[in-house]
């Protein structure tokens, strides 16, 4: 049996200090954002949607610069002079005509392309004031009082109202469709942002900091948002179909787009008077088949990458 004296002395020299091996025992190579889209890459569902989204969207963009392409607005006539009303999908007219005689191909990409513009224009403004009125709501306690009264005296006015109010005051247009959405679209967002920074906002973390004497804005900025990346995304890419959804309705109740206009809203419009002809059917079924891909896809996208933005999942 061995005994303390039969070790050998070598074996007990301290190893000699390296500060560069040191630090690789404490370095992690973590990402967040690389572990988001890892994530987000797993989802193959979600892949084939941004695909499929993505292909759309390219296609609304370059649609007009393929040769033989029609103007969305431009009646087409036959040799006798006469408008090319109401003619069945085929292979000169792709998804026929309407009932003035304008090509439902060019007309329904022009649309599509318009209410894209529309919801994201919107989407990105909502982004903005949402997040910077619900971070001020939640965190600064002295605005907590007047920063609820104001949103509650806009949040208790209906969307519709104001919308319709806009249609009247401004000229019907493109720039007043999105100053109208801008300003009710908001209203979630801060709601939502402010929840969510006040269940965080009081965390040691955040105590720490101030204690230190880091200001309001950094604190909300390093400390509070990177937390709420997942819903902020989420909200933002659901107000986009959200959006082209309301486009839908105020130019069904005839405030929307002017008619020289084409948009998603525009065509299912013309489409919905239409419906009950089945030989016409096919006016109100293209666009609604575009605008349910857009609506879906934005759907599925957006919580696809609120999962795997969301922390708690990576690993």
């Amino acid at each position: 049996m061995k005994t303390y004296d039969d070790i050998p002395a070598e074996l007990f020299v301290p190893s000699p200090m390296d500060r560069g091996e040191a630090e690789k025992t404490g370095y992690s190579n973590y990402s967040y954002w690389r572990s988001t889209i890892r994530i987000f890459l797993q989802n193959r569902a979600a892949l084939f949607l941004l695909f499929l989204l993505g292909i759309l969207v390219l296609f609304t963009v370059v649609q007009p610069l393929f040769p033989g392409q029609r103007p969305a607005t431009q009646v087409n006539f036959d040799a006798k002079g006469f408008p090319l009303r109401n003619i069945q999908p085929g292979k000169e007219y792709w998804f026929g005509t309407n009932a003035i005689g304008q090509d439902l191909w060019s007309r329904i990409w022009h649309g599509t392309r318009t209410s894209l513009l529309i919801g994201l224009l919107v989407g990105i403004v909502e982004m903005g004031i949402g997040i910077v009125y619900g971070a001020l709501w939640g965190y600064v306690r002295r605005l907590e009082r007047p920063l609820t009264e104001v949103f509650n005296v806009l949040h208790n006015i209906p969307n519709t109202i104001i919308l319709i109010l806009m249609a009247y005051i401004l000229r019907p247009g493109f720039s007043t469709m999105v100053t109208a959405m801008c300003l009710t679209g908001w209203h979630g967002m801060a709601r939502f942002i402010r929840n969510q920074i006040v269940i965080i906002r009081d965390r040691e973390y955040n105590l720490a900091s101030r204690c230190l004497g880091t200001g309001t804005g950094r604190i909300i900025y390093k400390n509070l948002l990177p937390y709420l990346v997942s819903v902020v995304m989420l909200q933002t890419a659901l107000s986009i179909p959200s959006t082209i959804g309301w486009e839908v309705f105020l130019t069904y109740l005839g405030l929307g787009l002017p008619i020289d206009v084409p948009s998603l809203g525009n065509l299912v419009n013309e489409g919905r008077s239409i419906m009950m002809s089945p030989e016409l059917r096919y006016q109100l079924i293209f666009p609604t088949i575009v605008l349910s891909v857009i609506t879906v896809s934005f759907y599925i996208l957006g919580n696809a990458f609120a999962d795997a933005s969301d922390p708690r999942n990576h690993l």
